[in-house]
């Protein structure tokens, strides 16, 4: 052994018999192109902008709730059914909740994170479907509601277009709501199984 090798780095790590040139391969390391990890990277990223959907969706709800609350008024004994039911209320706190839980899933990505906020959208979802259903009661119960009761027949017309324009919203906002949340449990299924999905 010369002196050069002896105090080269590379002989304190290695001895010089597995240093020579001879000895010495190359080692190429690959990694194989998976799509399907790539696609559940890019939609766990997009669910912060679905989140904001459902967290806007629910202010909606709410909003509307709160236009029903000022219908008892002369010559309108009783608020809409879906009034009582509570859906603009209860339907909102689920959407806002799940949303808020989809824009913490981008953020932090655990676990519990996930199963928590898939559990939330599938409660979303459930509860979309069911304010699907109260709607077409709604619609059912209160065709004549504003008509029924109105003892001039000339405003009649436009608070009726206005009130079922206000029904129609809240059921477009429930059926986009439901898409969004069964979307959005799905996604969350699939990154579960993804070690590091953002």
């Amino acid at each position: 052994m010369d002196s050069k090798n002896v105090h080269s780095p590379m002989f304190l790590v290695l001895p010089p018999e597995i240093i020579t040139p001879e000895n010495q391969t190359t080692a190429f390391t690959a990694t194989a192109y998976d799509p399907q990890n790539r696609v559940q990277k890019i939609l766990i990223r997009k669910l912060a902008i679905l989140g904001a959907t459902q967290i806007l969706f629910g202010i909606m709800n709410f909003s509307i709730g709160v236009v029903f609350l000022f219908t008892l008024v002369n010559p309108y004994p009783r608020f809409p059914f879906i009034f009582l039911s509570g859906y603009p209320f209860w339907g909102a706190a689920l959407f806002i909740n799940s949303g808020a839980f989809l824009i913490a899933l981008r953020r932090n990505t655990t676990d519990t994170l996930i199963k928590m906020s898939q559990g939330m959208n599938l409660l979303s979802a459930l509860g979309a479907a069911t304010g699907i259903i109260l709607l077409i009661f709604g619609f059912l119960l209160d065709g004549e509601f504003i008509c029924g009761y109105s003892p001039d027949g000339m405003q009649c017309g436009a608070i009726t277009i206005l009130f079922v324009g206000i029904l129609v919203m809240l059921m477009i906002f429930s059926i986009a709501e439901l898409f969004i949340s069964l979307f959005s449990s799905v996604v969350g299924c699939y990154s579960e199984e993804c070690e590091a999905c953002c």
